[in-house]
């Protein structure tokens, strides 16, 4: 099997608009929202740390390594459960912790505005998830992509069984231009207390989830995701706005 020339360009270009977005974000809004590195760094830090270590471990012992547990989320339901409280869980968690560490750093710097705080934040937390969860994972299905077009990629993939083979095969297959558009799409729609944290996290992870479960399709899940995100931009920036004009008229 091949991938078509257009959608290897289509998925190179979706993967470089992504990897490039958290840098660009980062460096137009420093000075204007005076943002702190070590805001972004901790964002990193608490995806990388506690996405895709403590709950990639949980979801292995989970879904594969407990045979009981295993069972139970055979059944959808669970399964969207289970995956949607997982994810909020233990990012919830970690942000909590990180914002409490922020927050005895800002108490010795009184006249640091939050908004710069929650912006260098959230760039380093969603700028991390872009790049462990799409940028990585994308350059991976591209490497494939070449080599099934130069008729090595069995060679390459000797070391796994017949049905991780077959699997690879058919996400190629599926691969397509709209497939790229949704991937950026996806990655670039930027997602109180920590019980509310974590069940507003759960909720918004459920679509996710479904898709997982094959409940709902891939286009309406991320449609969902990107009106959600451009909401939510367009209250941030106006909250922004309107708390700098008061700032600046006090």
């Amino acid at each position: 099997m091949s991938v078509a020339p257009i959608t290897l360009v289509c998925l190179s270009l979706a993967t470089l608009f992504v990897a490039a977005l958290p840098v660009s974000l980062y460096r137009r809004l420093r000075q204007p929202f005076a943002l702190d590195w070590r805001d972004t760094i901790a964002g990193v830090a608490v995806f990388a740390f506690f996405a895709t270590v403590i709950e990639r471990a949980l979801n292995d012992y989970v879904l594969h390594g407990n045979a009981a547990a295993a069972q139970v989320m055979t059944n959808p339901v669970f399964f969207v459960l289970y995956g949607a409280f997982a994810a909020g869980v233990c990012e919830e968690v970690g942000r909590y912790i990180a914002m409490r560490l922020i927050e005895r750093r800002r108490a010795r710097k009184p006249n640091t505005p939050a908004d710069s705080t929650a912006f260098g934040y959230g760039i380093g937390h969603a700028g991390a998830e872009a790049w462990f969860v799409g940028v990585l994972v994308q350059l991976q299905w591209i490497v494939f992509a070449v080599l099934a077009n130069r008729g090595n990629l069995d060679e390459h993939l000797s070391n796994l069984t017949m049905d991780s083979v077959l699997r690879v095969h058919l996400i190629l297959a599926s691969l397509s231009p709209l497939f790229a558009g949704v991937f950026a799409m996806e990655r670039t729609a930027w997602k109180g207390i920590l019980p509310l944290a974590i069940l507003v996290h759960a909720l918004i992870d459920v679509p996710a989830a479904m898709y997982q479960a094959r409940l709902a399709p891939l286009v309406a899940v991320d449609g969902f995701y990107a009106v959600a995100a451009a909401v939510v931009a367009v209250v941030l920036f106006r909250t922004c706005r309107r708390e700098r004009r008061v700032a600046r008229a006090a």
